[in-house]
């Protein structure tokens, strides 16, 4: 017996089962037992590569290594930079279900910012393994589509033995995942009862489960005498920044070598090593690829936690330099486990939780919002994507950038998970979303169906049956999810951060351009400027005296208004009217509109994706005229941004988030009071002041607009109809049940 296990498995399972003991002669297939998983230990030492194939136009690659095991990824090594024949000397440990399945192993070459190119992949026969003997293995990378291309070779150290023998072992996660990878089991072998704590070295398992041990934040703030890549001796710089999977993209400072970007970005961190972020600068170029300036590293491993560390980076391969603020914070992982412990449920945790976001401690921690907990119980009638008839079902649990997985339920359409994900809240406003995916070995995962559940919708303890939707997020598709979800905040934290910057999501794929998306977008806007039209028609209508009434109130309510104006009236007009949108809802007169324009909109637009997947091959003139595609993708995007700004601000006023409507009506009477008692020229006075010596006083803060801020969070027309929840087949009536009603 071992005080320290090396583990490593599926995201949501840790095995710890009964193993036999097996002689150390070579086994054959029958000597292998296929019934109890975890078998067998595969302890594998990646020693290096010979004669790689080159995959990068300076003749050499960036090569890593995928070992997968049932078709999933059991491991993946770190990057060697430009060497085809890289040394690893990296080691991994594998419980083996299954021996006579094959170890697949597949080379890649990493290509920043593109789809990584594949070098060659070899199978490693478990079968052909002696037993407790050290065996050196070099295996020859094969491409299935070129076989007989030289690829190079693989050199690998296996060691594969048997478990030792235990008849009975109960697992009891009693806590939550706590910093120091500290978990305490309860273990009963042979009708002896013992209890130990085991120190896990898990850096595999949060690579694999998505656990991450800490959070990296970066604040690009400037770039300096950066090289000159356009023809009037400047650049369109923009800074790409990547840390395992995690990507990020900074936005494009136009004609500068001095670019001022104060842009702020977290990453996840998994390893307990660190990690290297690489970091590479481009310029923005319309109608041609972007032209590449220079790059650098951030080592993380040789940073001090809890401190912030200004970095100046010169650029490698290129001019100038970069300088980064960089913090290394630890952070209470997100947790995974089985339906069997349930934090909520214990009245001593559920009471330690509410008393962390009790109104009591407000100012403590302002970025610990609340406490989100989800229970995904099962699935039924799911979409068939295998030819069988069948699918294998797993389910990704995402908030912001935390990502959680369930195990693969193979070959069925109705899967039961029972699994429970516990998320960090950092802002209130976020939505988590549930998609189902259906499992493809070695290809990428098929979509079964999805949905999307802002955090101030959910109703506490209630288990609910979601009609799973589209890609889209706007009609349905086959099957429904059962999910129990609880959250718990504070308020007061929840209000301020409302008007701190919105958590960036990894950068995602670039935009194209969409004949729907744009005449979507049009129309949206064309929307919001009719109300404006129509506003001044309406004025205009007055003083023609169109209707002699109207224009006589008018004029009356004119001079009282000009006569008696104060500027502290401007935020009442406004509490005035959120109060009359108030009564009309509680009154039964709700003029909010489910737009069911823009939702038919989408579903053309997805209508119009599909055709275009299936037309890709065809090389329209768009395609072709790059440069005019650009532009076009640049005005739909503008189109989006205006008309969803317009959108939010008549969401805040119609009331379709409450809790920001209510958070409205607080600043509106703050802002009343204060221009009512204090005079205007005072309320400039410090306003210019504090713009004035912001920079003396936080050189590298980041600029934000409150405002702008606030109305981030207020979802536009479009998010409504994907948050909408769709109305479920009777057939598939969940059984509710309140956590004071079990049973």
């Amino acid at each position: 017996k071992r005080d320290s296990w090396e583990l490593s498995g599926t995201c949501s399972q840790l095995y710890f089962f009964p193993l036999q003991k097996t002689s150390s002669v070579g086994p054959s297939n029958a000597d292998f037992p296929s019934g109890d998983p975890g078998m067998y230990q595969l302890d594998i030492t990646l020693r290096r590569g010979q004669n790689l194939a080159a995959r990068d136009r300076g003749g050499t690659s960036d090569p890593y290594v995928k070992f997968k095991l049932g078709g999933k990824e059991v491991f993946r090594s770190k990057t060697i930079h430009k060497n085809l024949n890289p040394v690893w000397e990296e080691k991994t440990c594998i419980l083996i279900d299954n021996p006579r399945e094959p170890l697949y192993i597949k080379v890649f070459d990493y290509d920043f910012g593109l789809q990584d190119d594949f070098i060659g992949s070899a199978f490693l026969n478990l079968a052909s393994l002696e037993l407790n003997r050290q065996t050196d293995v070099t295996l020859s990378l094969k491409d299935p589509h070129y076989p007989d291309h030289d690829l190079g070779n693989i050199l690998l150290s296996v060691l594969l033995a048997p478990r030792e023998e235990q008849r009975e072992v109960t697992m009891l996660m009693r806590k939550s995942w706590k910093r120091s990878s500290k978990v305490t089991f309860s273990m009963w072998s042979s009708g002896i009862s013992c209890r130990r704590t085991l120190i896990l070295r898990l850096s595999d398992l949060h690579r694999k489960s998505q656990l991450w041990r800490g959070i990296v934040s970066i604040t690009l703030i400037e770039g300096r005498e950066l090289k000159a890549m356009d023809a009037n001796g400047l650049s369109d710089p923009y800074v790409k920044f990547r840390l395992g999977h995690q990507k990020y993209k900074s936005k494009i400072m136009p004609k500068t070598l001095n670019p001022q970007w104060r842009e702020q970005f977290d990453f996840h961190l998994y390893e307990e090593r660190g990690g290297i972020i690489d970091i590479t600068v481009w310029d923005k170029d319309a109608g041609k690829k972007d032209d590449f300036i220079g790059r650098c590293q951030v080592d993380l491993s040789t940073l001090s936690k809890e401190q912030t560390h200004k970095l100046e980076m010169p650029l490698e391969e290129g001019e100038g330099c970069l300088v980064l603020l960089v913090t290394l914070t630890a952070s209470a992982a997100v947790t995974i486990s089985d339906l069997s412990v349930n934090s909520l449920e214990d009245p001593k945790e559920r009471e330690e939780i509410l008393k962390r976001y009790s109104p009591m401690r407000m100012f403590h921690n302002m970025k610990d919002v609340g406490f989100l907990q989800v229970k995904v119980i099962r699935a039924e009638a799911l979409m068939a994507a295998d030819v069988t008839g069948k699918s294998d079902p797993f389910c990704v649990v995402e908030l912001n950038n935390d990502r959680l997985l369930t195990h693969t339920v193979y070959k069925n359409l109705n899967p039961e998970w029972n699994k429970i994900f516990t998320f960090n809240v950092k802002d209130i406003h976020s939505v988590l979303e549930v998609t189902v995916y259906d499992e493809d070995r070695d290809r990428s995962a098929d979509f079964l169906g999805k949905v999307a559940i802002p955090l101030l919708s959910i109703q506490n303890g209630e288990q609910k049956a979601y009609v799973l939707k589209n890609k889209q997020l706007t009609g349905p598709t086959k099957g429904v999810i059962y999910l129990e979800i609880d959250v718990i905040f504070n308020a007061v934290k929840a209000s301020v951060r409302t008007l701190m910057p919105k958590e960036q999501k990894y950068i995602e794929e670039e935009n194209r351009l969409s004949k729907q998306l744009l005449l979507r977008n049009f129309i949206r806007m064309k929307r919001c400027v009719m109300v404006l039209i129509n506003a001044a028609y309406y004025i205009n209508s007055c003083f023609d005296w169109d209707s002699p009434p109207r224009s006589l109130a008018a004029f009356l309510l004119f001079l009282f208004v000009v006569w008696n104006f104060e500027l502290y009236m401007i935020p009442l007009a406004l509490l005035l009217l959120l109060a009359w949108n108030y009564f009309l809802i509680i009154s039964g007169k709700d003029n909010r509109q489910h737009d069911t324009v823009v939702e038919d909109m989408l579903e053309d637009e997805e209508e119009e994706d599909d055709r275009d997947d299936k037309d890709s091959e065809k090389k329209g003139f768009m395609d072709k005229l790059y440069a005019i595609q650009e532009v076009c993708v640049s005005v739909q995007n503008i189109l989006d941004e205006v008309a969803s700004f317009g959108e939010r601000i008549k969401n805040t006023f119609n009331w379709t988030v409450p809790f920001l409507s209510w958070l409205a009506i607080v600043a509106l009477c703050v802002f009343t009071v204060i221009l009512y008692f204090i005079p205007l020229r005072y309320i400039v006075l410090v306003w210019g002041i504090n713009k004035f010596t912001k920079k003396l006083r936080s050189p590298y803060a980041i600029d934000n607009n409150e405002l702008l801020d606030f109305l981030s969070r207020v979802p536009s027309d479009v998010q409504v109809v994907q948050y909408h929840e769709l109305k479920q087949d009777p057939s598939h009536s969940p059984s509710k049940r309140k956590k004071n009603n079990p049973g």
